[in-house]
């Protein structure tokens, strides 16, 4: 994929519609499609991004609302109560220049944080105050203790540093790489990202400094290495009380991360979820005009130097409208991603300029470091720690309501589509692309049925979705007898075997139209590791790949329509496991289908398909009853959960609408026709 993604970037200077697809591709020229397409999407974020802000005037105008987006692509927004942190100074020790306070607090209620507090010996008046977001470094005893020079400097030189260990290698543990190594996409459902519960904790880091008579909370800045760098990002970007910033080895734009394929090398906690299609910019602008300095490792393939450059040119803009130009700057250095002296240096000269009017330049001097235990918090594990399943707790979700008349639910059917467009489907293009389709008469047995063809078609610019399509050989289909009827088969990648597999379609051929339909990614040559990359890279520019597989279920029946000519009375959906949950999905958003076949559904979005932000607004037996009162045919019993469906057609008087069948056959009805 890698060098696919990295050769993309040649062709980003401009984008234009692809031409000259009208022609059939294999999977594998399909999957290269779709990684350039990602590609230009993600080159669109970034040069979309906070576009049309040209004074001050107007970024201050867009900028509550722009804020308000980005607390809430962190999982932030709402906010969480500010609980009492409960903190405990658990120990510490003395030495000539500083002491350490080993302390622990909750963030929330059994989300435990553990960190070192570094103070100067003595504190005369209060000091200003640096909080240390750590990188990712394992230990029983938190990643704290690597960092812990910085924090001897500080202390040193009059600081109060507050060293954070991180939710993944804390002293209480949680998970951090859910989609990159454990298929744990229902992240992208919640709207989690690891960031948000490692932003809330220095958000809550810094309320703890504030109860301390040693600090001057109107002097704090942040700073980290690596995740602790883009946790630097996002806690300065939500929390103004943070005076400056200094990110390490954590700068990236969505355009070079996804063309010079960087997503894969980066844990879950350094994205945000994309739902409004911000780009790190978006939380410079939000930082600006507090000083921000950007530190950055040219050898660092994480955080190639085309997107840490990019990002420092559009930030800039934005201080600049400021009259702020000094007050952001980059540095890079030509080691890998590392913590080294220079960066150190640049840092803290940054942070000494900007909290005390100091200048002096950065010496490291002799430090030594303590031993692990001396830094430890715990001596045993909290019996109410949350840690471990703060990723299944931290972002609230929706718990659908029963509803006791129609005119309360239609209100509610109309709130939740608009949610659902605005943050679930929010990347589904403005403009319809052409079809390109390309037609070839399949020659095989199933032509002794019904009008056979091999089809493919454009859903969007340079993606391809293709199949089978079968027509009835009567007057009808052109037009000259009743409408006909048409079935679309939505296939998953679990239904992609050989090509020859419709006998579950064997009672409807010859009857309906029947189009058999491949939508994006459910065909690649792709393993585990090369899909968690499809699909993390998706979710970076907007979307899931799920849900641009509910576009091309769209495009699909438009196809049906326009490029088929068919004059269509009934249109059925069949899906089996999640695809069926994508196709009811597909009914609630286009009232032309007219039946969803289901086999084997999922029971809620924690099982899957993947559709961002879905459980902060539903889950699939509310999704299923946007479709009411339109049929939903169940081809095995349905989960429990979906009486919650059945509540909702009993309201429109329409129960049976909800029914069980054996097979296609008498889901269609088709002895009846």
């Amino acid at each position: 994929m890698s060098g696919r993604l990295r050769s993309s970037l040649l062709v980003l200077c401009c984008v234009v519609p692809l031409a000259g697809q009208n022609r059939s591709h294999t999977p594998a020229e399909r999957y290269r499609m779709f990684q350039d397409y990602l590609v230009r999407r993600a080159a669109e974020v970034t040069r979309n991004n906070l576009a049309g802000v040209t004074t001050l005037a107007e970024w201050q105008r867009r900028r509550p609302e722009v804020r308000r987006q980005m607390l809430y692509m962190l999982g932030l927004d709402p906010m969480p109560a500010r609980t009492p942190l409960r903190a405990r100074i658990t120990g510490g020790f003395e030495r000539d220049e500083h002491r350490v306070e080993n302390i622990v607090f909750e963030s929330m209620p059994g989300l435990y944080v553990t960190g070192n507090l570094y103070l100067p010996k003595k504190v005369e008046r209060p000091a200003p105050a640096v909080v240390y977001l750590s990188g990712h470094s394992p230990g029983p005893w938190g990643a704290k203790v690597q960092y812990q020079h910085h924090g001897i400097w500080l202390a040193r030189h009059g600081y109060a540093a507050f060293l954070l260990d991180t939710v993944e290698f804390g002293e209480v543990p949680g998970i951090h790489h859910g989609t990159h190594d454990l298929g744990m996409w229902h992240w992208l459902s919640l709207g989690y990202t690891p960031a948000a519960p490692e932003v809330w904790n220095a958000i809550r880091a810094l309320d703890y400094l504030e109860t301390r008579r040693e600090v001057d909370s109107r002097r704090v800045a942040v700073t980290g290495i690596s995740g602790g760098g883009a946790m630097t990002w996002y806690a300065a970007a939500v929390d103004e009380r943070f005076q400056a910033a200094a990110p390490v080895c954590a700068t990236w734009s969505v355009e070079h991360h996804a063309a010079l394929d960087a997503v894969h090398h980066n844990c879950d906690c350094i994205y945000f979820v994309n739902t409004f299609f911000g780009d790190l910019s978006t939380a410079g602008a939000l930082i600006a005009p507090r000083p921000l300095k950007m530190l950055s490792a040219r050898r660092d393939a994480s955080f190639p130097a085309a997107g840490y450059h990019d990002v420092y040119n559009r930030t800039r803009d934005v201080y600049a409208l400021y009259g702020a130009e000094e007050k952001v700057q980059e540095f890079d250095h030509d080691v890998g991603h590392s913590d080294v002296v220079p960066f150190r240096k640049e840092a803290y000269e940054w942070i000494n300029r900007w909290l005390k009017s100091d200048s002096t330049p950065y010496q490291e001097g002799e430090i030594r470091r303590e031993e692990p235990a001396a830094l430890t918090v715990l001596n045993r594990y909290p019996a109410d720690a949350l840690n471990e399943s703060i990723d299944r707790t931290f972002i609230p979700t929706h718990n659908p309501r029963r509803y006791s008349n129609l005119a309360a639910w239609k209100k509610r059917r109309a709130e939740l589509l608009g949610a659902m467009k605005d943050q679930v489907f929010r990347a589904f293009p403005k403009t319809r692309a052409p079809f390109d389709a390309w037609k070839s008469p399949e020659r095989g047995w199933a032509s002794r049925y019904a009008d056979a063809f091999n089809v493919e078609f454009t859903t969007e610019a340079g993606v391809r979705a293709g199949g089978q399509l079968f027509l009835r050989r009567t007057a009808a289909a052109a037009g000259d007898g009743p409408a006909p009827r048409a079935l679309i088969f939505i296939k998953g990648a679990a239904d992609v075997v050989y090509p020859i597999d419709y006998d579950p379609l064997l009672p409807v051929l010859g009857r309906q139209v029947v189009l058999v339909l491949k939508p994006r990614a459910v065909d690649y040559a792709a393993d585990n590791y090369k899909m968690a990359t499809l699909k993390r890279t998706a979710a970076l520019a907007g979307a899931t790949v799920e849900s641009m597989q509910v576009y091309d279920i769209l495009r699909a029946v438009d196809y049906l329509i326009e490029a088929e000519g068919l004059r269509l009375d009934v249109i059925s959906l069949y899906g089996r496991r999640e695809m069926g949950a994508l196709a009811l999905y597909a009914a609630a958003l286009d009232e032309r289908i007219t039946r969803v076949i289901l086999e084997d559904p999922p029971a809620s979005h924690w099982q899957g398909p993947a559709l961002l932000n879905i459980l902060r607004l539903t889950d699939l037996p509310e999704a299923a009853a946007l479709m009411a009162p339109r049929e939903i045919v169940a081809l095995t019993p349905l989960p429990g959960a979906y009486s919650y469906t059945s509540g909702v057609y009993a309201l429109y008087g329409k129960k049976e609408s909800i029914r069980q069948a054996r097979g296609l056959g008498e889901a269609l009805k088709v002895w009846e026709q």
